[in-house]
């Protein structure tokens, strides 16, 4: 089972598109999110951390390594979006583009100036997740990522076209869970949650394989 855990928020949260810029911290109220992910993973059994190279997704994902004592993997596979030329631009200048309209409504045809296109960042985003899953066969394991990522991997592994992918959400800090299960031979895979913001998710352990008796 890999855990999809969107950065807690930043200074520019909602406000401009940060995409691969590097620099770009957790605000205090980002930093008190990244510790409640890790009160509500106490309970879980998670053996391996990943994170997107970003040093927001890094800085969420530190209480929860601390906490389960465990080393921080880098997984380049889970990177925000490259928004080429648009990268640090403003939301509200962007709203106002004609292409816009293609981001929010035909994204399966758009590709950012310079950038990724969005089935790009799907690709590889899935890939990542599934190269994650098949190294920790019947295990639960976290992975911080970005937004528009973790959305994009919702709407491929609920079977969302790509184009209905906007419709998803995924908040600061939220955790979304994707179980796997099969060989290799024939591994498939569904959403468990979406989008979970509150509680403890200690229930998840039930998920687990149960161990063959003596």
């Amino acid at each position: 089972m890999v855990l999809l855990i969107r950065h807690g928020q930043t200074p520019t949260t909602g406000q401009v598109l940060p995409g691969q810029t590097p620099g770009l911290h957790l605000s205090d109220k980002g930093e008190e999110q990244a510790r409640e992910v890790a009160q509500r993973l106490a309970e879980v059994p998670i053996t391996a951390v990943y994170s997107s190279p970003m040093e927001r997704a890094q800085e969420t994902a530190a209480p929860t390594v601390s906490a389960h004592g465990l080393e921080l993997t880098v997984e380049p596979g889970l990177i925000e979006c490259d928004f080429g030329e648009w990268t640090g631009r403003k939301l509200t200048e962007l709203n106002a583009l004609e292409e816009w309209k293609a981001v929010q409504k035909t994204p399966s045809t758009f590709r950012f100036p310079g950038g990724e296109s969005f089935v790009e960042m799907q690709d590889r985003m899935v890939e990542a997740i599934g190269n994650i899953a098949q190294q920790h066969p019947g295990e639960i394991v976290a992975a911080f990522s970005h937004a528009d990522t973790i959305k994009a991997a919702v709407a491929h592994f609920v079977g969302t076209p790509l184009d209905s992918f906007q419709r998803i959400f995924i908040d600061t800090a939220s955790i979304s869970a994707v179980e796997f299960t099969g060989k290799s031979s024939g591994v498939s895979s569904h959403m468990l949650l979406t989008n979970s913001r509150t509680g403890s998710l200690g229930y998840l352990r039930d998920k687990l394989p149960k161990a063959p008796q003596p």
